[in-house]
Formats: structure tokens, sequence, C-alpha cells
């Protein structure tokens, strides 16, 4: 992979590089893991928007509970406890 470079202000360049260091990385670890953390994170937001929105149909609870009565809430056997 090519490098490039990308212009930031000296301040923001040094803070940068102070997590970096504190992290004991170098810039371009650090950069690079920051990166896959946000990109981590917006594929995170967008599945919870997608889960929130299916969970939120009407209808959804009783039908699964309909498809799995053995494990309906208030069904099961256990005695709660261990063995």
């Amino acid at each position: 992979m090519a490098d490039t470079t990308v212009k930031v202000d000296s301040e923001t360049r040094d803070r940068f590089a102070a997590v970096a260091a504190a992290r004991g990385q170098s810039m371009r670890a650090y950069l690079a893991e920051l990166a896959r953390v946000e990109e981590n994170q917006i594929a995170l937001s967008r599945a919870t928007a997608e889960f929130r929105g299916i969970i939120a149909r009407p209808g959804l609870a009783e039908a699964f509970d309909d498809a799995f009565p053995d494990d309906a809430p208030g069904h099961h056997t256990s005695t709660g406890r261990a063995a």
C-alpha cells in the first residue's frame, strides 16, 4: 500500500502523536486502528438501527413466542439451582 500525506493543523497532529505515544504505538498504527474502530462503530450503529426497526414491528414478539412456545418467558422448568 502506498503512503500518502494527510494535512492537519499542528495541534491536531500533536494530539494524535501524544495519544499514539501514550498507547505505545506509532502514529501510523494508531491512525489505522482508529479507522478500524470508527468503521466498526458505524457498522454497529447501522445494525442497531436495523435491529430496533425490526423488533418494533407490530406482532413480532407474539410471532416469536408462537414459533418457539417452549422458550417464551415464564415457560422454563428450571429450578434455578445449579446441578
